[in-house]
């Protein structure tokens, strides 16, 4: 399975349940990346969406402990381990896990890919993600030049891939 995230220079993700920034061309990024794909997220993501409707053209798997939780076009699953069981005949890299913080770490151990969304700066933050830089389980395989975006924030593409046992 792979993740994608965006992070600011503190790997801060959110504050108050929202993304910090609004940039255009990591949002084409994901959607690039996440098209046609399986996307494992948890219900207050859900919810962070424009009108908590499930991303288009995307398998949604929402992660919740509400067993009462419904959602019209996405599947419910109530632990980790029912994710896992859902994705378990899928290609691997066809797989997405998107977010939020304690999604992430449910399944980071899970996954063989990070993609990275490096916002150059530093937001207010109340949401974190690891910090693969300094994980001895992760290294950074490829890194994208430095782009200036539409909204005047320089961000970097990045790549890391889990090292294999013989590398840790």
């Amino acid at each position: 399975m792979n993740l994608i995230v965006a992070v600011d220079e503190n790997w801060g993700i959110g504050y108050l349940g929202k993304i910090q920034w609004n940039i255009k061309e990591d949002m084409t990024y994901f959607k690039n990346k996440t098209l046609n794909k399986t996307i494992i997220m948890g219900r207050k993501t859900l919810d962070s969406f424009k009108n908590g409707r499930p991303l288009k053209n995307r398998q949604n798997i929402v992660l919740t402990k509400d067993n009462e939780f419904k959602r019209d076009e996405v599947f419910i699953v109530h632990s980790v381990e029912q994710a896992i069981e859902k994705v378990s005949l899928m290609n691997p890299d066809e797989v997405y896990i998107i977010g939020g913080q304690s999604i992430y770490e449910a399944f980071l151990p899970y996954c063989e890919k990070a993609f990275v969304t490096k916002v150059h700066g530093i937001f207010k933050a109340d949401k974190y993600f690891l910090n693969l830089d300094q994980s001895e389980n992760w290294i950074l395989v490829h890194e994208s030049d430095r782009l200036l975006t539409q909204s005047g924030v320089h961000i970097t593409f990045c790549e890391y891939k889990r090292k294999k046992d013989e590398e840790c």
